[in-house]
């Protein structure tokens, strides 16, 4: 994931940040050991202005031959200790997909100490150019997001709330109020938009008018009352 680095962003970027009104900043934390997950918390540490941290656990983990930390129960529950051990800030778990039970790394993030867990991340997929036999893709294969995984997301986000009892922050495909809501019905206390900002800049925005205009033609005076309000038959 490219991007200026830990101490770039806290010498550069947060200082900006801080002079805008009505911002609340998350830093995400990747690495790909435990060692630079550690390295990384303690430099974000210094920051002023920072929220939280939310914990990449979809890297590769190179000590142990490749395997994403949120892919093996040992290994997330030692990076996300070890976050927690040093983090100045509450700490936010963003769980990988391809993994056998979402539900149980859910319940190995809380565990380890977790404030919370962000679901999903992408999923591993992969393109063929069937006329150059080619892959699509330089490196094969590339995490897919958006519309595309938006059921499935969903479903996990249903699994992971009735696992934990930290706050769940669901995403994968949001790109409607009527998205949002749905994912909060299924047990989500907040929600993130990632992709839908790649073809509209200002997609978060438009969803967040279009939400307040939903819940008034709805009659919904607290959006938090939707979290888990899923009705069965």
């Amino acid at each position: 994931m490219q991007n200026i680095g830990a101490r770039a962003f806290v010498d550069e970027k947060l200082p900006r940040l801080r002079k805008m009104k009505n911002i609340v900043v998350f830093a995400n934390v990747f690495g790909y050991s435990r060692e630079e997950y550690e390295r990384a918390i303690h430099i974000l540490n210094e920051g002023e202005g920072i929220a939280a941290y939310e914990l990449n656990v979809s890297c590769p983990n190179t000590v142990s031959g490749g395997i994403q930390f949120g892919s093996d129960v040992r290994a997330l529950d030692d990076v996300v200790n070890t976050a927690k051990r040093i983090s100045r800030r509450p700490l936010i778990v963003k769980l990988s997909p391809n993994v056998t039970s979402i539900a149980q790394m859910a319940r190995v993030s809380q565990d380890a100490g977790a404030d919370a867990v962000s679901l999903v991340n992408t999923f591993v997929a992969m393109a063929i150019d069937a006329e150059t036999r080619k892959p699509r893709i330089a490196n094969v294969t590339a995490g897919l997001s958006g519309p595309a995984i938006k059921p499935i997301a969903l479903r996990m986000v249903y699994d992971a709330s009735k696992a934990v009892s930290i706050p769940v922050i669901g995403m994968g495909g949001i790109s409607t109020a009527a998205d949002v809501v749905e994912f909060m019905l299924a047990g989500a206390t907040a929600v993130q938009i990632g992709t839908a900002s790649y073809w509209d800049p200002c997609a978060t925005e438009k969803i967040v008018d279009e939400l307040q205009e939903w819940c008034h033609d709805h009659h919904i005076a607290r959006l938090a009352d939707f979290t888990g309000g899923m009705l069965m038959e």
